[in-house]
């Protein structure tokens, strides 16, 4: 049974590992209650695995003492998937901090109970796989199980219910199989999990013996429902990042023309390549923020080859178009950002006129654009002549 506990905690971390976004990249709450949420399940089932808790049982001295960490890993899970949910469902910010609040709250005071019931239980005997349905008629024991089966219900069927509600409602695409993907989840972890484990603890409270349900068919069920659910709420966020990062690749693709037009003549070096070990760095998000951080810096570098002159001249010449003050500055930038490329590159001999201060505000695509646009039109130029 360990093997599959551990399997799960494995690819939940996996998961945890592979969300993981860029440092550059603005953390939002949603991002972090996902990650957050696949590592707490990881923790969850690693903690639950009888391996382990003979491990920190024999540690620490102390009988059963990894069953409050299991159950209070199970209670911050439950707690979590309820804050990923309403940070999924969205809205105003001062309901979704009311609301995660409330149910950190709740969940909190759940945990402290646990682990004053533990330690008020007289649970001197050992045990890794049966502890629920063994301890289900002691005094403090049978409380602390009774509060974390329940509290593990209520999150559970909070959860279904607005998945249902959402399930009805007009979605498509990977938010329609992720809710469904979360519904199966929760179904199998309702019916399987919880159910089993309380109809295995009211049978020995009313003298029976059914451990069967709570030793052999919950732990797999809970495995199997968790990862299930987990990759319904991961998988429209991984959509979106796939999204995100196709996009990247489509910038990074239209910026190298203007890359090829300004690396050889920058004069210090470009911002090192990522590297096979830096996995996260090699994403095109990562390539594609290395890309634009060079491209600045060498233009920068440039800057004594502008002619502001060139820039007047292109300013004006947009007023009389039309065109609007801001979109006229852009243009002037472009000019001087061109003209300076071909003096730097020896294409133009006159002397420049450099501004004293420089900064790049115009659109990197737009300029690559015009950059590539220049380079095309020159070989015709040059036949024609």
């Amino acid at each position: 049974m360990s093997l599959v506990v551990y399997m799960a905690s494995f690819l939940l971390a996996l998961a945890a590992i592979l969300l993981r976004r860029p440092r550059r990249t603005p953390r939002s709450p949603l991002s972090i209650a996902t990650r957050a949420t696949a590592f707490i399940a990881a923790v969850c089932f690693f903690w639950s695995a009888p391996v382990t808790l003979a491990a920190v049982n024999h540690a620490t001295g102390i009988p059963n003492i990894g069953a409050p960490l299991t159950y209070v890993s199970i209670s911050a899970l439950s707690c979590s998937l309820i804050i990923l949910l309403i940070h999924w469902r969205g809205g105003p910010k001062e309901r979704i901090r009311r609301m995660t609040r409330m149910t950190v709250a709740v969940y909190g005071t759940l945990i402290i109970a646990i682990v004053v019931l533990f330690a008020l239980a007289d649970a001197h005997t050992e045990r890794l796989t049966d502890l629920d349905t063994y301890y289900a008629n002691t005094p403090y024991m049978r409380e602390m199980i009774t509060l974390y089966l329940m509290g593990h219900l209520a999150s559970t069927i909070v959860l279904s219910a607005v998945c249902l509600k959402w399930a009805r409602d007009e979605v498509t695409g990977l938010l329609r199989l992720g809710l469904r993907l979360i519904l199966a989840g929760l179904l199998l972890d309702a019916l399987g999990f919880t159910l089993a484990k309380v109809t295995a603890v009211v049978a020995r409270w009313l003298g029976y013996d059914l451990d069967f349900l709570s030793t052999s068919v919950a732990p797999p069920a809970a495995s199997l429902g968790a990862l299930i659910y987990s990759v319904g709420f991961v998988l429209p966020r991984l959509a979106s990042a796939a999204a995100a990062e196709r996009e990247s690749v489509a910038i990074y693709r239209a910026l190298k023309p203007l890359w090829c037009a300004v690396k050889d003549v920058a004069t210090a070096p470009p911002v090192a390549e990522p590297t096979w070990w830096q996995p996260w760095r090699l994403w095109p998000s990562s390539r594609l923020y290395l890309l634009e951080a060079n491209i600045r810096d060498a233009l920068l570098q440039l800057t004594a080859y502008f002619d502001q002159r060139v820039g007047h001249t292109a300013y004006a010449a947009a007023v009389r178009r039309g065109e609007r003050q801001d979109r006229a500055r852009i243009d002037s930038e472009k000019a001087m950002i061109i003209d300076g490329i071909r003096r730097a590159t020896g294409k133009e001999g006159s002397p420049a006129d450099p501004p004293e201060k420089f900064r790049v505000t115009v659109d990197l695509v737009e300029l690559a654009n015009a950059v590539h646009r220049l380079r095309e039109a020159a070989p015709e130029q040059v036949r024609t002549q």
